[in-house]
């Protein structure tokens, strides 16, 4: 395999501190009680506004949309400052670079908080190319990303293959056609991952080494 593609938030970033907040948060705004991080694993799916609904146990205007893509990046944003990278980074992505084959990085984060973010964690120049989200709500889909990402790179999606740590990832990479391996350390179960077919491990290392 020549390429790693990696996610960043739960994959490179382990923020689920941060995540379990900013989802207690929009709890708080529409008058429900706090969740686990347990629990938010077990019902999370994308598109995430079904999923929202599902956990408000509401249907969601547009308006509603909104209010909880505020109260989620409000409280994100506040806490990304105490969040760090995963075991294994940046050690595990700087061998991989060493031996000459190239890795890019794909987050449905905001892309103009993610290139600096990537920066500051010393990470960039690791990276052939980083693409986040160039719309301004979240909550899509990665597998319209993804084409477009490899496309840009020049690589094919057979000597590809994607990191992650939701089904999305998964359906992103089968998709075009590339292998994907999901990693247990974000927002969804491992019962969830492992029902997805692909390869699942519970960190960066246990990942690259099942590639």
């Amino acid at each position: 395999m020549k390429h790693v593609v990696w996610d960043w938030n739960g994959t490179i970033l382990d923020d689920n501190d941060a995540v379990i907040a900013a989802v207690n948060n929009v709890c708080a705004g529409f008058g429900r009680a706090p969740i686990t991080i347990e629990y938010w694993q077990s019902i999370f799916s994308r598109p995430l506004l079904q999923c929202y609904e599902r956990l408000l146990g509401t249907s969601l205007t547009d308006a509603d949309w909104a209010r909880i893509d505020k109260l989620y990046h409000d409280e994100y944003r506040q806490l990304l400052t105490v969040c760090r990278l995963a075991g294994g980074v940046p050690d595990h992505l700087h061998e991989w670079h060493r031996t000459g084959r190239t890795q890019s990085l794909l987050s449905m984060w905001f892309h103009d908080e993610l290139v600096p973010l990537v920066t500051e964690y010393g990470l960039a120049d690791l990276f052939s190319r980083i693409d986040g989200l160039r719309l301004t709500t979240g909550g899509g889909s990665k597998a319209e990303h993804l084409g477009e990402h490899l496309e840009a790179l020049k690589i094919s999606p057979r000597d590809t293959v994607l990191i992650g740590d939701v089904v999305d990832d998964a359906e992103a990479a089968r998709s075009v056609g590339a292998r994907c391996v999901l990693v247990t350390t974000g927002v969804m179960s491992r019962a969830a991952l492992e029902a997805t077919g692909m390869p699942v491990a519970d960190s960066i290392p246990e990942a690259l080494n099942k590639i």
